[in-house]
């Protein structure tokens, strides 16, 4: 899965900035990767962690899929090159993020419908499920919506580390699922031409609520 010479993006868990940082892996070492010093995206500087450091790794696959696993920096160390140290949980242990089938999970977050040319007035709403994708919906009582309409969609999803990311998302409604015995009625939604930050906004959301997901299985 991960290969030597591969690019692992990073991001410091507990932080309240939201810098990130590329790397290359070096060396693999059974469940530890060796990799160079992780530049800023932001700056281009070389950036040094403490050892200890709980840190978020993500990177793309050959099989046009995003995976990504928690981490955290165990020490460094010289060879050829200078080398930071981090721990690897395993191919097993990867939560994979299919970039052309987003996975979809059940999310319930504030979303602010518009129209696009005054076809409707304003709402705010919750959704159902997410993903990078689209969302489904929960649709305003007496609504006249109808499949193919295209709305404005705006949604502000929480994270792990107390900030909030705000993601405008030109959509169009798939379909109307009219609700049974006084449920109401729900729409899912495609996103169209999202950027890739603002997809990766919402992968992180995702991403950060599957670990949550896990660990209270656990």
């Amino acid at each position: 899965m991960l290969n030597i010479g591969d690019t692992l993006n990073i991001e410091i868990k507990y932080s309240d900035s939201r810098e990130k940082f590329k790397c290359k892996i070096v060396d693999k070492r059974g469940h530890q990767l060796l990799i160079d010093y992780p530049v800023s995206e932001k700056t281009g500087r070389t950036a040094f962690f403490l050892d200890g450091t709980q840190i978020k790794v993500s990177f793309f696959a050959k099989d046009n899929a995003a995976y990504m696993f928690e981490s955290e920096i165990i020490g460094r160390i010289k060879e050829n090159i200078p080398m930071i140290i981090i721990s690897y949980p395993g191919q097993d242990k990867l939560i994979r993020v299919q970039r052309r089938e987003f996975v979809r999970i059940d999310a319930t977050v504030d979303i602010a419908v518009h129209p696009i040319n005054d076809e409707f007035k304003p709402f705010t709403t919750v959704t159902v499920d997410l993903s990078a994708g689209g969302a489904a919906i929960i649709l305003p009582p007496n609504h006249n919506f109808k499949p193919q309409t295209q709305i404005f969609c705006y949604l502000v999803l929480p994270l792990s580390n107390g900030e909030y990311n705000y993601i405008k998302a030109h959509s169009k409604i798939i379909r109307i699922i009219y609700g049974t015995k006084g449920t109401r009625d729900k729409a899912p939604i495609q996103f169209i031409d999202l950027k890739e930050a603002q997809i990766q906004q919402i992968i992180r959301y995702c991403f950060e609520r599957q670990l949550s997901e896990r660990k209270r299985g656990m």
